[in-house]
């Protein structure tokens, strides 16, 4: 397979997100699905970031381009955190998994409004 040049496409999110929040009901399933474009927005910059096309990233994972477009789409796909680790290797990062308290949960893990 000859080498592909990778020529990466220009996204305004900021702009992207202000058009599509005029759309109603936009915002509360783009709060739905937040967690999973946090991810895919991760996961577009780190391959990015690292000059690499979706085939690069593929071959190096041992799967498809297709396998490597459906854990970049957001809501699509929820890849297992073995999947997650090998997209990171391929891309040259390693994976931080944090939990962190959720803003509706008082200490002690109860919900507010106890």
């Amino acid at each position: 397979m000859p080498d592909s040049e990778f020529h990466p496409v220009r996204h305004d999110h900021d702009a992207f997100l202000a058009k599509a929040r005029k759309r109603p009901g936009f915002d509360s399933a783009y709060n739905e699905l937040e967690g999973e474009y946090t991810l895919a927005r991760e996961l577009l910059l780190a391959r990015i970031g690292a000059g690499l096309t979706q085939e690069q990233v593929a071959a190096s994972m041992g799967t498809t381009k297709s396998a490597v477009s459906r854990l970049e789409a957001a809501g699509k796909h929820s890849p297992s955190v073995a999947t997650l680790k090998k997209y990171a290797t391929a891309v040259g990062c390693d994976v931080e998994i944090r939990l962190v308290p959720a803003r509706s949960v008082k200490r002690g893990g109860r919900p507010s409004g106890d």
